[in-house]
């Protein structure tokens, strides 16, 4: 295999491994602050240290006039809209849940691609794209094939999940004329900005009220630094090398790489069930990543 495939792969492996981390340290932060808080303060401490990278560093692109709009746009459905919906739609549900409705993104966002910015879909990444969501579902499952949690922090995570198709089919677009690092500094400045306001209005005076633990503090640094910075940097430079439907595939990886993380960090239970669902996971995502001679759906 290529080396710079291989490295490519790595990358968006490596983000969806630091958005799997995300869903406990957003519960752990959780029990301090309140969800507005929480978004405006990862995002803020995110453009914080990226600028601050930047000024030593000439990685920071200049933000053209005429790409305004699409950076707001951007951002207001990711992160704005997407955390909002997944900030809330969390305290309803369990994390396990919340972590296989957002694995749902790869089955919508090839359609997406494929009518809006005319990339190939293979039948290998539609058989791939399955079977890994058979995986995620042999993970997560009850034993009788059920899931209990609320209907609103389930319809909240739906949200979500069209938020971030719609986010990735945008950076697709953003990633011809700005690289990976710029992207991310722009939407989480717009971001930032957005959620000012949510903050202040909402959650404001309860953080001030709040019990500013260490542990609450390190895992919002945590949020901020690898859910907010490096996992956006990894998965945006994915997408620029081998397209949004490729990329998203990976995300099948975050319910696994929580299961896994439960098991050593929490203590949950890692049965032979789940063992199974990792490995049907990671056989789709092989063979989702395998591109067939012919295209499958050829446009006449």
């Amino acid at each position: 295999m290529d080396k710079n495939k291989i490295g490519v792969y790595f990358s968006a492996a490596t983000a969806m491994t630091m958005w799997a981390l995300t869903f406990v340290w957003y519960k752990i932060v959780n029990e301090t602050y309140p969800p507005f808080a929480i978004v405006f303060l990862r995002l803020l401490i995110s453009c914080i240290i990226m600028l601050g990278i930047a000024a030593f560093n000439p990685v920071l692109q200049k933000l053209q006039r005429r790409d305004i709009p699409y950076f707001i746009l951007l951002a207001f459905i990711y992160p704005t809209i997407y955390f909002l919906a997944e900030s809330i739609g969390l305290t309803m549900i369990h994390a396990s849940l919340g972590a296989v409705i957002i694995s749902t993104i790869p089955l919508i966002v090839p359609a997406g691609a494929y009518l809006i910015l005319k990339e190939r879909v293979t039948l290998f990444n539609v058989l791939g794209i399955l079977i890994s969501f058979m995986g995620v579902l042999i993970v997560v499952l009850n034993r009788d094939l059920s899931i209990s949690a609320d209907p609103v922090g389930m319809l909240l995570m739906l949200v979500a999940v069209f938020c971030a198709a719609g986010y990735t089919i945008m950076v697709k677009r953003l990633t011809e004329r700005y690289n990976a690092y710029s992207i991310t500094v722009y939407q989480n400045i717009f971001g930032t900005l957005m959620f000012l306001p949510l903050f202040l209005v909402f959650d404001f005076k309860e953080f001030i009220a709040a019990d500013h633990s260490s542990k609450a503090i390190l895992n919002l640094l945590y949020l901020a630094v690898f859910g907010s910075s490096l996992a956006f940097i990894f998965f945006n430079y994915s997408i620029k090398k081998i397209g949004a439907t490729r990329t998203e595939v990976f995300s099948n990886l975050i319910p696994v790489i929580t299961a896994v993380f439960a098991y050593f960090m929490l203590g949950e239970e890692l049965g032979l069930k789940k063992v199974i669902g990792i490995g049907v996971v990671l056989a789709g995502l092989f063979l989702s990543q395998m591109r067939s001679r012919k295209k499958s759906y050829p446009r006449y």
